[in-house]
């Protein structure tokens, strides 16, 4: 059967940490500079370091235990079985550079997680948006960030665009939205960008030079760099931001995403500036620190905006209205909470010449209906969101853009529901496995999102860096997905439904589970789930699917459909058996999802291992 591997990882036990004992030499500064284009893993200067840490960069599992000790203190093995050897397997992955063990090693993690069930992949997630045929130049990266900067208009100057959420503040170290992060990326900018091919280049940094042992870096900024008011903009600002998000003076969101970097003695940041030099000391070799680099989170920001407010009450005051100073392509010279605002062209930014549009004028409404009319009637170039019934209609236009996105959306099994009482860990992933391919994916992605979204078989969606230059989720020498077919875990084409019908009711069978001659489960062994979904949204829809799909075999499942504080609620105190959660990525490398699920990730909405 195709899916006789994955369930065999359930049972077999196969999965173990192997031991490292190789640790990197103290390097030193090479006299690689880049200049422009191309500075991701694929590119030259990333091969030379690769060939000169000789892939050999790993740390002991003493180290790693005592690393990751921290993450459950407070939990035992027998509380959350395999969960202490997933936070040991993250931070050893962390702390490996030599980039085809740390893809091995990656792909072992990912194997850990699904073979427990727990996570329920459904599809993998998109970025739909309209845009105007007249227009020309906007595009999104993976993580769902639009960039304007380079938007062309050939019938007017300015461009009209509508966003769903309006962000409460535009400070890079403290917003969390894809909106808000769109416009963000428009405002200012950092040592490094994405382009228009997705692609890692240098932004305000000129180039840059790397150690053998990859621990440190040294960024040159560009000549004459200036803050959006005439202020030069210098190495030591970006060292005063980033210490700033990375939480010394205030809890950010990101301030994980700094975690990489190394401290000093007195606790700050091991990131020095002279001149137009900036200097960085890493606490192991990181192989997407550039993608980090072209995060809002580490863009730099002025010290002498943020702290005119009170920022320890309200630090991100200094960027909630009009008129803060800026890095990026535009500023903000308007701005009515709630409703609108226009962004301006900043003639100081390096690259002014090359912005062609001069204003932005930006409303924020979560109706899609009247966000439609509104761009059908010509009075909006640019719409971020597209309902589903109107997708229908608009397949063929040209219009209509559907970018892929790094992440995926995702069901959730509380481990500690009642469902799993009485059960041994092996029982428990096995019912798990077998919900999961009782659901009928292709129908979620064509009948309810209905936005060119792809079914998912894997965490990890298609697309993403495995640090080779190469992409993780495919087969290859080295890694073969248990269902090679389908290059994941399970087949979740309609074509193998029977197939996948019949290896569920199997598990369940092997597990204690009785089942009536029609083919649903005995009234002497049920299975009862409460589902918890937000009240007005289209996981309403994709409960009823699930509902019916599990109904199949006489699963009967509860939907418990809620407001939002209702249900963040609940979810805080897992209030239910099953709930939909997204993992979306932050930068290019699968650890940024596989992260997401330590016990003392800040993302584990989940509470996966709480």
């Amino acid at each position: 059967m195709k899916i006789a591997k994955f369930v065999s990882l359930v049972f077999a036990g196969i999965l173990s940490l192997t031991s490292a004992t190789a640790v990197c030499a103290e390097g030193t500064m090479t006299d690689i500079e880049i200049t422009a284009g191309n500075v991701g893993n694929s590119g030259e200067e990333m091969r030379t370091s690769q060939q000169a840490l000789g892939g050999n960069t790993e740390v002991s599992r003493e180290e790693t235990e005592t690393a990751s000790a921290a993450l459950t203190a407070d939990k035992t093995s027998d509380e959350i079985p395999g969960q202490q050897e997933y936070n040991d397997l993250i931070v050893r992955i962390k702390n490996t550079a030599g980039a085809a063990k740390r893809e091995a090693l990656m792909h072992e993690a990912e194997d850990m997680l699904m073979e427990t069930g727990v996570l329920v992949p459904l599809y993998y997630d998109n970025d739909i948006f309209l845009q105007k045929e007249s227009v020309s130049g906007i595009y999104s990266d993976a993580f769902g960030f639009k960039y304007f900067m380079s938007a062309d208009d050939k019938e007017d100057m300015t461009l009209c665009i509508n966003l769903a959420e309006e962000p409460d503040t535009f400070d890079p170290a403290l917003n969390s939205t894809a909106d808000g992060g769109s416009l963000v990326v428009n405002i200012f900018e950092g040592l490094c960008a994405y382009d228009d091919d997705g692609e890692t280049v240098m932004a305000l940094a000129d180039r840059y030079a790397k150690s053998r042992d990859g621990l440190h870096y040294a960024f040159t900024l560009k000549d004459d760099l200036f803050w959006s008011d005439g202020t030069r903009l210098t190495a030591d600002d970006f060292v005063y931001a980033w210490n700033r998000a990375a939480g010394l003076k205030m809890e950010t969101d990101g301030s994980s995403l700094f975690d990489c970097i190394a401290r000093k003695d007195d606790g700050m940041l091991d990131v020095t500036a002279d001149g137009s030099l900036l200097m960085v000391s890493l606490t192991e070799p990181c192989p997407y620190f550039l993608d980090l680099c072209a995060l809002p989170a580490y863009c730099p920001v002025l010290r002498s905006q943020t702290e005119t407010y009170d920022w320890e009450e309200d630090p991100g005051a200094w960027a909630s209205g009009a008129g803060f100073v800026s890095s990026g392509a535009y500023t903000i010279d308007s701005w009515i909470h709630g409703e609108c605002m226009v962004l301006v062209k900043n003639l100081n930014y390096y690259r002014a010449d090359e912005v062609k549009t001069e204003r932005i004028e930006v409303t924020f409404s979560t109706d899609s209906e009247a966000v439609f009319e509104a761009y059908d009637a010509g009075e909006l170039d640019f719409v971020d969101a597209v309902s589903s019934e109107k997708m229908q209609n608009l397949t063929d236009s040209p219009e209509l853009h559907n970018a892929d996105r790094a992440g995926t959306c995702l069901l959730y099994f509380n481990t500690d529901s009642p469902l799993f009482e009485g059960k041994t860990p092996e029982e428990a992933n096995a019912i798990r496995c077998a919900l999961s391919i009782l659901i009928d994916r292709s129908y979620i992605t064509e009948g309810i999102v209905g936005k060119g979204n792809k079914p998912a078989n894997t965490l990890i969606p298609a697309g993403m860096s495995d640090g080779r230059g190469g992409e993780f989720r495919t087969n290859d020498k080295s890694y073969t997905y248990p269902c090679e077919e389908a290059a994941g875990y399970y087949d979740p084409s309609y074509e193998a439904y029977d197939e996948n019908l019949e290896e569920a009711m199997r598990l369940l069978a092997e597990n204690g589970f009785e089942f009536n001659k029609d083919g649903t489960l005995s009234s002497e062994t049920p299975l009862n789930i409460t589902y918890l979904v937000r009240k007005g949204t289209v996981q309403e829809e994709i409960a009823e699917a699930v509902q019916q799909d599990f109904a199949v075999i006489g699963v009967n499942v509860t939907i418990d459909s809620q407001k939002q504080k209702i249900f963040l609620n609940r979810r805080k105190n897992e209030k239910f058996d099953l709930i939909p959660v997204s993992c979306e990525a932050d930068f290019d490398d699968p650890v940024s999802m596989l992260a997401a699920w330590t016990t003392d990730s800040s993302e584990n909405n989940a509470r996966q291992g709480k």
